[in-house]
Order: C-alpha cells, then structure tokens, then sequence
C-alpha cells in the first residue's frame, strides 16, 4: 500500500460522515449498553481490597508460624534436646600453647567450633556463632575472652557466660576430654540455657 492510499484510509476511518470522532466521552458512548455488560467500579475496589487483606492475613500467619518454629528449635536445643555426637579428636590441641586458640569443627563439618588454652593450661571448647546474630567469636588474647566482632559482644573463656553486649545467652559448650595418650576429643555438645543473664 502506498503512503498516499495510507493517508486516505486513515482519513476515511477517523472521519465518521465527514465528522471526526475521538470518542472523549467513554461513559456517555456505553450507557446504552451498560445493562448488558454491568460494571461497578466500587464493587471492583472493593474485591482488590478484600484481596489485599487475604494477602496480608496470609503473609502475616506464614511469617507467624515460621518465628514460632524458630522459637521452638532454640527452646528445644536450650533443654539439651540435641542428639549425641560422636567423639571426634581435636587436631593439633596437643601443640597449643596456653593463652592461645585452635578453630575446629564439631560436631559436624558444617559446624565451626573453638578450642580455648587458658593461661592455666587448661581447654575449654565452644561453638563458634555468638548467639546474637550467630556471627563467628574469636579468642581475644590481650583480654582474655571471646569476642564477637559484630555487636561488640563478649564471653568467659572459662564459662562461656556472656560478660557484656547483646549476646541472650552463654556459647554452647562443647564437651571435651583428654584421653591416656594425651589427644584432646570433643564429647558431645551442650546448648547453654538463656535468660540473658551476663555474668559477674
């Protein structure tokens, strides 16, 4: 089709009897036909509104259910619900000096732990996550503590007991014992109960 033949047919369609129909008044072109294909707007805003509050009744519920689940696990885990774990030997804890620290993990591969060699000489073992924002604590040896380097959160070596910061709870503790051979092996793992309460 030519540009000229173009330009007419588009004439011809806008041009309704030699008048040009732009159709700016909608509702007054459907009246008649509104008893066939009734419409209300009022009732649509009100189905969106219903759906919207179905919405958020769902999402909020969800959100509720999760939280409570989550509340849960920790009560559980608080009680020292968690299974038993094997006896693993701690790698290297025959070398450590005291006022030092080792990384491990225990009681799986995907669990980080911390092995502490007090000024005494003594071990004393914890999972790694604060329990804060379960951010990785670290042996602060010019303090002697643990440290979470997150909230400024900190720990006994000795007890785990929080000493100060944001931190609910003590660190889990994990069991240790040294054998006859003088290898150091992680036990079990206990979680410490709550409260918040720091120690003194």
């Amino acid at each position: 089709m030519s540009a000229g033949n173009l330009d007419k047919t588009i004439k011809r369609v806008l041009a309704g009897g030699g008048e040009v129909s732009d159709e700016r008044d909608v509702r007054a072109a459907t009246a008649p036909h509104q008893h066939d294909f009734p419409y209300e707007r009022d009732e649509e805003a009100q189905v969106t509104r219903r759906e919207f509050c179905s919405f958020l009744a769902l999402t909020s519920t969800a959100l509720f259910v999760s939280a409570a689940g989550f509340a849960g696990k920790a009560a559980f885990d608080a009680r020292g619900g968690t299974p038993g774990f094997a006896p693993a030997r701690v790698e290297g804890a025959e070398s450590l000096a005291p006022s030092t620290s080792l990384n491990f993990r225990y009681p799986t591969e995907r669990d980080t732990a911390i092995l502490v060699r007090s000024a005494d000489g003594e071990y004393h073992a914890y999972g790694q996550k604060c329990t804060h924002l379960a951010c990785p604590v670290y042996f602060a040896r010019e303090h002697g503590r643990l440290e979470c380097p997150c909230h400024e959160g900190a720990f006994d070596v000795k007890t785990g007991n929080v000493l100060y910061g944001p931190p609910p709870r003590p660190l889990d503790r994990i069991e240790l014992e040294v054998r006859a051979n003088g290898e150091l092996w992680a036990t079990g793992r206990k979680a410490a109960g709550g409260g918040g309460e720091h120690a003194s």
